[in-house]
């Protein structure tokens, strides 16, 4: 049953006299409690946060004075008492919850400024699982919830970049704030409990292995608020779930203007797809996005190879797009970037003298992530649908842990099983259905996003036919090229178009009701044909 209100009106301002000030990180605390004690405030204190107010030479208050008890259990219990969620939960205005303080002696606290126990970083710096749960905060969500429900009466602020807004409005209403401000400090507040317990929710999901818990949330920290979104008329914000992962989200911003929602979302498949091309085992790689689609990628003997190979695939669709690199850029793969408008170029690191070459492009984007996202990593990925949220697991499956079937009397050589292996890989970051050539580590046509699997391998040869005029090659590098489907061949028909276009291999998952005309067309042109048993579906 649904508690009843009293329906007592909020008053636009509230006088702050009492603050109770409990904060695990301290930036700008010794300025806020100056400025609250120039304003006649009293100030009430806990553990850390109390030594160090007291150490700056300012009066403060132990909250065990307050509740006449002592800190114990190595400060897990020092808040959890009615005498302080009393102060920060009564209504002033009620005269039942007047008589209340009265009896029991409970003084009102009009201003709570509490941040909470670094769970989230700690999680991210790999912290084992004994110190991720000591570094659960038990008192100051309850505080939090407390004094936002009483938002009515008490202010609460628990982000350090608040407090210059905090003592502005100190200053300039006599000591007081008013009922909107409390407000939205409220609605914040709630926001920030919520992404601590997902946080730590969804690292007990993790630790004790539950895939599919009964409860999911998703939440994150604002880290830039956007421009707009996909379009200008749709307001947007980047928000950081604090897992440590090299990409987008962790990079540094070298340069450039401000990254865009559309940037964001490509820049981000561009570096999980490069991160499939370890440097030590693929060498210098490259990939070139377009509207979350690779248009190019391939490997070479230096990075500046491997960069002239990807965009080879399609000159035309690379510009404007975000180049991705699986190592550290150097001068010369700089210089050939710098001649072609890109939107981003994201790579574990930048020598100096190529970010002095960038440098020259005041526009371009340049981030540097310090490592690869591992892709065996596990992790979560989520869409929203109407009325709900789809959440899976990473696809976190690897070709070089698949044993590969080899279903046609003709085996791959070992060069068209390189050049399946490679092409697979970036077949599972292009748009469903995908289809993708590959000839000596470059791909040579992408077909991505299409309705039927047949339309996909025919644009996918016409853009290798383009590239071809384009480059002046005397023919496709299709011809004698592996092909990769990242799903089944429902018919023959979609292997057919492949084979027109040159292809000499097939690698695919298998699985279709027809597999076995597939496969006699494969052997009927002599192509070689190897199943996965591995979907990689990516809509």
């Amino acid at each position: 049953m649904a508690v009843a209100s009293k329906k007592i009106p909020a008053p636009d301002h509230v006088k702050v006299r009492t603050a109770l000030l409990s904060v695990s990180d301290k930036t700008g605390i010794i300025e806020l409690a100056q400025a609250l004690i120039e304003q006649g405030v009293k100030l009430l204190s806990t553990g850390g946060t109390h030594k160090a107010v007291a150490a700056a030479g300012l009066a403060v208050t132990d909250v065990s004075e307050v509740t006449g008890f002592p800190e114990i259990m190595d400060g897990r219990v020092k808040t959890l008492h009615p005498n302080v969620h009393g102060g920060l939960l009564s209504i002033r205005d009620d005269a039942e919850h007047v008589a209340a303080m009265k009896e029991h002696g409970i003084e009102g606290i009009d201003l709570a400024v509490i941040n909470l126990y670094p769970f989230e970083e700690v999680r991210a710096a790999g912290g084992d699982y004994p110190t991720t749960v000591e570094n659960i905060d038990i008192g100051g969500p309850a505080m939090i919830r407390a004094s936002a429900k009483n938002h009515a009466y008490v202010t609460i602020v628990t982000d350090p970049s608040d407090y210059p807004s905090l003592i502005e409005a100190l200053r300039s209403n006599d000591g007081q704030t008013a009922y909107a401000f409390r407000q939205k400090l409220a609605a914040k507040a709630y926001a920030r409990t919520a992404a601590y317990d997902t946080a730590i929710s969804n690292w007990f999901a993790e630790a004790l292995d539950i895939e599919i818990p009964r409860y999911r949330t998703i939440g994150g920290i604002l880290k830039e608020e956007m421009r707009y979104g996909e379009n200008p008329h749709q307001s947007a914000g980047f928000y950081v779930t604090g897992e440590n992962r090299p990409g987008v989200a962790t990079a540094r911003l070298l340069q450039g203007k401000q990254l865009s929602y559309n940037n964001i979302n490509d820049t981000d498949g561009a570096f999980e797809l490069i991160g499939e091309f370890a440097p030590e085992t693929s060498g210098p790689t490259c990939a070139i996005i377009k509207h979350a689609n690779p248009c190019g990628v391939a490997v070479g003997p230096t990075l500046k190879d491997a960069y002239l190979r990807a965009l080879a695939c399609d000159s035309t669709s690379a510009f404007g797009g975000i180049i991705a690199l699986n190592q550290l850029l150097d001068a010369e793969t700089a210089e050939e970037i710098v001649k072609l408008f890109t939107e981003v170029i994201i790579a574990p690191d930048v020598s100096p003298e190529a970010q002095q070459i960038i440098a020259a492009k005041k526009n371009l984007r340049l981030l540097v992530t310090g490592g690869l996202p591992d892709p065996r990593s596990r992790g979560l990925t989520a869409k929203t649908v109407a009325g709900g949220l789809l959440v899976q697991t990473r696809d976190n499956g690897m070709i070089e842990d698949i044993d590969l079937r080899v279903v046609t009397k003709r085996a791959p050589t070992e060069t068209e099983l390189a050049d399946l292996k490679f092409a697979y890989k970036v077949a599972k970051h292009v748009k469903s259905n995908a289809i993708v050539y590959a000839k000596d580590g470059q791909t040579a046509g992408i077909g991505a996003g299409q309705m039927s699997r047949i339309d996909s391998a025919r644009i996918a040869g016409l853009k290798a036919e383009e590239a071809a005029k384009a480059m002046g090659w005397a023919q496709p590098l299709t011809k004698g090229s592996a092909v990769a489907s990242e799903a089944f061949f429902p018919f023959a028909d979609g292997l057919l178009s492949a084979i027109a276009a040159g292809a000499t291999a097939v690698i695919q998952p298998g699985g279709s009701m027809r597999d076995d005309e597939v496969i006699a067309a494969a052997n009927e042109h002599d192509v070689a044909m190897v199943f996965t048993g591995m979907r990689h579906f990516r809509h």
